[in-house]
């Protein structure tokens, strides 16, 4: 049998109004998807199409208003304790040294410091900043806080990794360099992941299978392609690939008419 590691079934986000007189805004209707244990899932679509509120539903962050969410075939209740969260902005302390950062969440499932600060270095080491333990998140540079935020969700070890846009403020080199990092880490430990994107090239270098969002409001997929590159890759080498650019331009059919839709929708409500 199947095994399914994030399920959504029949999912809806209706977010209520809080004041008298405003609409209700359904951001998400009627979206079925299910992720395998093993696979990377990436998922795109227009800007404000309810991305971002998909991974808070599978975090266990916000409640479906209606349908179900599974995680490894129970119903999820309460935080998704199974997840690892990469935020699009890093959720370091200022206050503590990157080794510090890392331990924090090992602490709070409650090893002792001296086994946490084992695990944090350990990790820390296998994403290239064994040597800037000590360093506080201003002194480290923007691809080092991200490559600390990783090490900070992958000690943890959660068979599930919620990543949203985790790579969108970085130059196009650190990011390159990034990508496959995360692919090497995938690779090594298969875990399954939600990864939120803008970039179609991103999502097709990374990606098992890409699901395309429809644009908002009742945002739900309208595609899904399976990525048939072979591993191991190259986030820079399948960006010039002819099956990478043949899957691009295959995505891009679909997801085009949803941007021009959520673009128009965005000019109507600043006019």
């Amino acid at each position: 049998m199947t095994e399914y590691a994030l399920e959504f079934l029949n999912v809806s986000c209706v977010f209520r109004p809080r004041h008298a007189g405003a609409q209700r805004y359904t951001a998400m209707s009627d979206t079925s998807l299910r992720i395998h244990a093993g696979e990377f899932v990436s998922v795109v679509g227009p800007t404000g199409c309810g991305k971002s509120t998909l991974l808070n539903i599978a975090a266990g962050l916000l409640a479906p208003s209606g349908g179900e969410v599974r995680v490894f075939g129970k119903p999820l209740v309460g935080l998704n304790t199974r997840a690892g969260y990469m935020f699009q902005t890093d959720a370091l302390m200022p206050w503590n040294t990157a080794l510090q950062n890392v331990m924090l969440g090992l602490q709070y499932r409650g090893l002792q410091d001296g086994q946490a600060r084992e695990q944090a270095l350990e990790w820390l080491q296998r994403v290239g900043l064994g040597g800037f333990r000590d360093s506080y998140p201003h002194q480290l540079s923007g691809g080092m806080r991200k490559r600390t935020a990783l090490a900070q969700v992958l000690a943890l070890d959660p068979d599930i990794i919620l990543m949203d846009e985790p790579f969108s403020a970085l130059d196009v080199q650190t990011r390159q360099l990034m990508e496959n990092e995360v692919l090497a880490l995938w690779a090594a430990k298969k875990k399954a992941v939600l990864f939120i994107t803008h970039d179609l090239d991103e999502a097709v270098a990374l990606s098992d299978r890409v699901v395309v969002l429809s644009a908002g409001p009742a945002t739900h997929p309208i595609g899904e392609f399976d990525i048939d590159l072979p591993r191991p890759r190259d986030v820079a080498e399948q960006r010039i690939h002819p099956r990478a650019v043949a899957l691009h331009a295959q995505i891009w059919n679909v997801l085009r008419d949803e941007v021009l839709k959520a673009y128009t929708q965005q000019l109507g409500k600043v006019a």
